[in-house]
């Protein structure tokens, strides 16, 4: 009879002031995704410098309450993020925006895309938000998770960015009313 693996812990946390531990281990699963082929607003190659400055930038914005980080952790360290950007037009109090939902390679198929997004939704709800707004790429992976979690596509908007190695995707908009 073939051994079953233990199941994988799982946690989501979310982080109030990130320190160098954890800005690196953020550093190397936006690195991985970027390599893996993710439109995430890098073009490749993607430096480690470059990666950790954009992870300290977030940083700031997380102490100074413009955003919030929550992170994936399992048995090795953080294998994925998700943050909410709540430093948007005064017009705009009631919502938030999702972005930059990571997942390392390794951590993929393991349930973590759905809890960081359920740990979202939460904290948008715990923060007073009614309605979440977020862009992904077309045809994607990420794309079939947002619907099946009930988020409703509004539109696709053709040649939006460009992949990590070059060529346009399109991105579509959903929204989700909590």
């Amino acid at each position: 009879m073939p051994a079953t693996a233990a199941p994988t812990i799982i946690t989501i946390r979310r982080l109030m002031a990130p320190g160098p531990a954890e800005l690196a281990a953020l550093t190397d699963v936006l690195i991985d995704c970027v390599e893996g082929g993710a439109s995430v607003s890098f073009m490749l190659p993607l430096s480690h410098e470059r990666a950790l400055a954009f992870w300290q930038r977030v940083a700031d914005g997380v102490v100074r309450q413009e955003r919030a980080l929550l992170v994936a952790e399992d048995e090795a360290g953080i294998v994925g993020t998700v943050q909410l950007v709540f430093d948007l037009p005064e017009n705009q109090p009631h919502r938030a925006d999702l972005a930059k939902m990571l997942v390392h390679r390794r951590g993929r198929r393991r349930g973590l895309g759905e809890a960081l997004m359920r740990a979202a939704e939460q904290l948008g709800r715990d923060s007073g938000k009614s309605l979440l707004v977020l862009d992904t790429v077309t045809g994607g992976d990420a794309e079939r998770l947002y619907a099946r979690l009930g988020w409703q596509k509004s539109g696709v908007i053709p040649n939006y960015a460009l992949w990590p190695q070059g060529g346009y995707c399109d991105t579509t908009y959903f929204y989700k009313a909590l």
